[in-house]
């Protein structure tokens, strides 16, 4: 009876000198890795336009002044074109099945409109999925056979995740090139994991511009398949105003179409500060208005064209802006705002970015 509790005995031991020798299993890396993103250097495209809303170029670079939170910047200011590194982000979804036939052919425009000679792409698709398509390539039949090649998938619709994705793939691009992403989809985000305040911080420290071509939900409505209704996953406070803003007459349009500048920095300062309540419908038109961007709207082939191209014009007349901030132990929002000496003229770029405290430094 000893001798058989001995042997027991004697098999446990060997068994937890087994399990302490024995390698752990290994972990698996995130997608995405945790990357610590500090503002060192601040890029700031600017669109110059004339009263009557045509692009002003020729401007000499000593005409422009850049004010960081009201504080003057010693700026650098390029007028050549510098090369673009752009991710296309295409809404690969079923309920887009019908359009994407006119987005498959835009491919073609891609290279000569708005890449040019030196730029490069990525393409990549999304629905429940972000499809990686193809990777940077400054070969225009790559970039139009991916185009080509998109096939809708299923009812999710991963907009924010994408777009973050887009972003997180230039930021290893080369930092002398334009980074810019080109969302076609439509306004409503569906099923992403990530939150809109993530990824706008993320686009703007990685100094990314974002162009929204919105795909009709007059068209999709029409043409897409029925769905069963969804619970609306929101209270019904997340539909009102957005925190320390009063409801009036044009509170509504202002929370849904983010209103004028004056506006939006308000309630993007909120959104960047995780307030309650705080809801914005329309991502694309906080990605593009956030980042310096444009943003459009097609219903037929002709109307997606058109946007490519307006978008092609803007990239290729605006003048570059770059700045290291005077005043980085400043934590929140920095406010950007430029001006041009010249009486008469609209500056556009980009309205600031979100500084977080730790980064503040």
């Amino acid at each position: 009876m000893i001798s058989k509790m001995r042997m027991i005995g004697l098999m446990l031991i060997s068994a937890l000198l087994a399990a302490q020798t024995t390698p752990p299993l290994p972990v698996e890396a995130p997608d995405k890795p945790l990357i610590s993103v500090r503002t060192e250097h601040v890029v700031a495209p600017v669109t110059v336009q004339d009263k009557d809303g045509s692009i002003v170029n020729g401007l000499e670079p000593g005409r422009f002044h850049l004010y960081d939170n009201n504080k003057a910047q010693d700026i650098r200011v390029d007028v050549a074109f510098q090369p673009m590194s752009m991710v296309i982000a295409i809404q690969a979804s079923d309920r887009v099945d019908a359009v994407l036939g006119q987005i498959r052919k835009v491919g073609s425009l891609i290279e000569p409109l708005v890449i040019g000679e030196q730029g490069e792409a990525s393409v990549i698709a999304f629905d429940s999925r972000i499809r990686e398509l193809q990777t940077f390539t400054n070969d225009a039949t790559k970039i139009k056979e991916a185009i080509a090649k998109i096939h809708a998938g299923s009812t999710s619709s991963r907009m924010i995740d994408a777009v973050d994705r887009g972003v997180f793939l230039l930021r290893n691009r080369d930092p002398q090139r334009r980074r810019v992403v080109l969302l076609i989809s439509e306004r409503q985000d569906m099923a992403s994991e990530g939150r809109l305040r993530e990824a706008l911080i993320d686009a703007q420290l990685a100094n990314v511009t974002i162009y929204c071509v919105d795909i009709s939900r007059v068209v999709t409505n029409l043409t897409a398949k029925a769905q069963p209704p969804r619970p609306d996953p929101l209270p019904p406070a997340a539909h009102g105003p957005i925190g320390g803003y009063p409801e009036t007459p044009t509170s509504r349009a202002n929370i849904t179409g983010l209103g004028s500048r004056i506006e939006f920095v308000p309630m993007m300062v909120q959104v960047f500060k995780g307030v309650k309540g705080a809801f914005i419908e329309s991502p694309p038109e906080a990605f593009a208005k956030a980042t310096g961007g444009t943003q459009f709207s097609f219903v037929k082939q002709r109307g997606l064209e058109d946007a490519i191209q307006a978008i092609s014009q803007e990239i290729h007349s605006q003048y570059m802006v770059s700045y290291a901030p005077n005043n980085r132990d400043e934590g929140g929002w920095h406010e950007i705002r430029v001006q041009v000496d010249e009486p008469g003229l609209t500056v556009r770029t980009r309205p600031g970015y979100w500084l977080a405290a730790g980064q503040a430094k």
